[in-house]
Parts: C-alpha cells; sequence; structure tokens
C-alpha cells in the first residue's frame, strides 16, 4: 500500500468518528454539496485544507451523489521554500493541484496598509471567485473547521461589539451563482493534528511573507481565543460546544435588538404588542 493509500485509509478507519464522520454529517445537515456541484477546493498548504482536499477525494469515490472537483492554489508570492513544500505534500497526498500565481503580496507591501491581513485577505478572496468562475464553478470549498467557528464568534463579541458567526456556507455577494461551503465545519483541529502526526505529515502554518519573520503572530488576536477557549475548558470541558450550541439556539424574546440585511430591529418595537 502507497503512503498516500494508508492516508486515506486513516481518515476511513482510525478517524472515521472525529473526522470522516463529522464531515460527512456537515455536508449533510448543511446540505453543503448536491448532484452536479462543480466545486473548486482552495489549497493554502496548510493541514486544513489539504485534509478537505483529501475528504473531498474520498467523498467522490463513495458517495452516490455526482460532482466534480478542482484542488486549486493560489501563490500570492510564497517564498521559494514554501513552493516546494506545498508541492511535496501534494504529491505525498496524491492531489492533483493546480497553481495560479497572483501579485497579491506585491501589492500589498507597495500598499503599505495598516491593514495588511485584511487587505491581503480580501484581494485572496477576490482573486480565487474570480478563478472559480474561470473553472466554471458554482461552489468554493474552504478548510475553515469547528474551532475556526467558535474563535470566530468570541472575536466578533470581544472586538465587533457584535454576536455574529463564520456560516458553513454562504452566496457570494459580488459574485453571482458562486456560493462559498465549508466541509470541515464540525471536525476539530485537535482531530486534524492527531491526523497529521498519526500520518507522519508536516504542513506550512502560515505562508504569508508578513509573519515570516514576525513575532506578531504568536500575539494575534485568534490565538488569544484559542488560549482563551482552552483555559475555560479546563473549567467546563463541553464550553466550545456550548458555544457553538447557542449559535443555534438563539432565543429572540430575550435579546436586546437583532439585525437583519442591515436594519436594526431593538426588541422595543415589539414590547407592546
Amino acid at each position: 500500500m502507497e503512503k498516500f493509500q494508508e492516508i486515506e485509509r486513516s481518515i476511513i478507519k482510525k478517524y472515521r468518528k472525529e473526522i470522516w464522520s463529522k464531515f460527512i454529517k456537515a455536508i449533510s445537515e448543511y446540505e453543503l454539496i448536491q448532484e452536479n456541484d462543480n466545486i473548486m477546493v482552495c489549497i493554502s498548504g496548510g493541514k486544513d485544507s489539504f485534509l478537505l482536499a483529501k475528504c473531498i477525494q474520498e467523498l467522490q469515490r463513495h458517495s452516490k451523489v455526482k460532482f466534480t472537483a478542482h484542488y486549486v492554489v493560489m501563490d500570492p508570492g510564497y517564498n521559494k521554500r514554501n513552493q516546494e513544500f506545498i508541492l511535496n505534500n501534494a504529491k505525498i497526498l496524491n492531489v492533483p493541484i493546480e497553481i495560479f500565481k497572483s501579485d497579491i503580496f506585491d501589492i500589498v507591501t507597495k500598499a503599505n496598509s495598516k491593514s495588511d491581513c485584511y487587505l491581503c485577505a480580501r484581494m485572496r478572496r477576490g482573486c480565487l471567485y474570480n478563478k472559480a468562475k474561470e473553472l466554471g464553478c458554482n461552489k468554493i470549498a474552504l478548510g475553515h473547521h469547528f474551532n475556526d467557528v467558535i474563535e470566530t464568534t468570541l472575536l466578533s463579541m470581544f472586538y465587533g461589539s457584535e454576536i455574529k458567526t463564520m456560516m458553513p456556507k454562504l452566496h457570494s455577494e459580488n459574485f453571482a451563482g458562486l456560493e462559498l461551503i465549508r466541509p470541515l465545519y464540525l471536525v476539530k483541529e485537535d482531530s486534524i493534528i492527531s491526523w497529521c502526526k498519526f500520518n507522519e505529515l508536516t504542513f506550512i502554518n502560515c505562508a504569508c511573507r508578513f509573519t515570516d519573520n514576525n513575532s506578531i503572530i504568536n500575539t494575534s488576536k485568534r490565538k488569544e481565543m484559542k488560549e482563551l477557549i482552552k483555559n475555560l475548558r479546563k473549567i467546563n470541558n463541553n464550553i466550545d460546544y456550548n458555544i457553538f450550541k447557542a449559535l443555534d439556539n438563539i432565543n429572540l424574546d430575550c435579546v436586546l435588538g437583532s439585525r437583519k440585511k442591515g436594519q436594526y430591529k431593538s426588541f422595543l418595537e415589539d414590547y407592546n404588542k
């Protein structure tokens, strides 16, 4: 059995409960993939997106629902080492990646913005949507996982003064007919890390030029949320699940206000009705 086959087997067998079943549950529960979908699977080079690619490959083999998948890597200006790392992992995992280049890193560097990450993220998203259109895709799959959802929720509360989360799927506002999906939505990061270690796989953590030699990533707000959740879990082992479930169980009778499509509604509007 070749290395990539052992890796595939581990997803279905050893990590069936932690990864495969939760991947399938998200696909089914949130109706992420339908017959004849043409999906662009976005691979950044990290553990999450490569696992997503392998899960999508397995789904193609075993599912009765027929769909097409393109495994795409956008190179915004990675250094040579990271380029080789991504190519080598794609070979090990037997993922037929297509690489397309952009000059995002150069543009962001010249812009000298105080919000490099925000600008880079917006430009990346635009490039990916354009590539998906070029490929004739109707969906873009990203590798965000359960922990990303919880961290995003807390970041929105603590630093954005609002309650919102990372959705399992959403329609693009600027690219008609394109939908973004997150098939690893229910998979926990610890399970992904365990899968990597079991298969002796190493992936790039961050291929961003701006953090290659910058310790600021170690004090990022998202890392702050990771540490907070880790500490809260010592008090309540189900804390992350409870946060997740709360977003699916909002009691509108007990909130001061809500906003939908930009329109704010106060509880006072219905208070005396």
